[in-house]
């Protein structure tokens, strides 16, 4: 069984900063990448950054810039760290990683955490 646990998100004024953390635990053989996705009211859940194990990062074009990526991978941990945020970045977040337990990979998902900017 596996799990992904995150922390961090919450309330901040527009230009602010916040720190989102997620770790993964069970029965893990490999994690291939890992990352965060966001959902807006009224929106489908989309892309905002990912990371290999092997350190390569993606970024949604509206957050380059702003957030920074990062990931650990003797710990199965993956932060975003999300500065100079704007209203349109207020969503509940997502951690994913794409992982295999043994016999296949798979997506797993965090609980979700809400990430609220006012203006």
């Amino acid at each position: 069984q596996v799990q992904l646990v995150q922390s961090g998100g919450g309330l901040v004024q527009a230009g602010g900063s916040l720190r989102l953390s997620c770790a993964a635990s069970g029965t893990i053989f490999s994690i291939s990448r890992m990352g965060w996705f966001r959902q807006a009211p009224g929106k489908q859940r989309a892309l905002v950054a990912r990371i290999t194990s092997g350190g390569e990062t993606v970024y949604v074009d509206s957050v380059k810039g702003r957030f920074t990526i990062s990931g650990d991978n003797a710990k199965n941990t993956v932060q975003l760290q999300m500065n100079s945020l704007k209203p349109e970045d207020t969503a509940v977040y997502y951690c994913y990683a794409y992982l295999s337990t043994g016999r296949y990979y798979a997506d797993y998902w965090g609980q979700g955490t809400q990430v609220t900017v006012s203006s």
